[in-house]
């Protein structure tokens, strides 16, 4: 698919109709999460995929968000693996996270698999749930999968604001 039909048609789904994610779709999403640039090329990211009975039961625990899709994807990042800018006021770990899972989103529409990008959620308690590792922590979850028959975007998706409103030259 072209990179700006991916883009402008790429919606958070809502409404998953349970099927997981085949595996060469998924092989996809994820290498290019890999392929994602990070701070130093610190790659701190661990992506977490959960498909079982059990695991997605955990995610349902933690979130009214998962939509029913087939397979999530946890995204955290290792918060002793960062670059600290200067100043110290600020590490990489969030940003870098976000391009990772960013990547991951836009690779999954262009192999035609929905997604949903998901921050409603305790993700101390939910790291806690899953067992990670203490050094990690988890930015965001992916719900992935194929939309139910009818499912959309929200009526306001294709509303954006002019760029004159959103970017300055200075």
């Amino acid at each position: 698919m072209e990179f700006t039909e991916v883009v402008k048609n790429r919606y958070s789904c809502k409404k998953f109709d349970g099927r997981k994610v085949e595996k060469e779709a998924l092989r996809a999403i994820l290498e290019a999460g890999r392929l994602a640039p990070t701070a130093k090329n610190l790659q701190e990211q661990s992506i977490y995929i959960i498909e079982s009975e059990e695991g997605l039961a955990k995610i349902d625990a933690a979130t009214p968000c998962r939509y029913n899709a087939g397979t999530v994807a946890v995204v955290a990042y290792d918060k002793n693996n960062v670059y600290t800018y200067p100043g110290s006021s600020r590490t990489s770990g969030i940003e870098d996270a976000a391009i990772v899972a960013t990547h991951m989103i836009l690779a999954a529409a262009n192999a035609g698999v929905d997604s949903c990008w998901l921050n409603c959620f305790n993700p101390e308690a939910l790291a806690k749930e899953l067992n990670l590792p203490e050094n990690e922590e988890i930015l965001m979850l992916m719900d992935l999968g194929y939309a139910m028959e009818g499912a959309g975007p929200l009526a306001n998706h294709h509303s954006r604001k002019d760029l004159s409103e959103t970017v300055k030259y200075l």
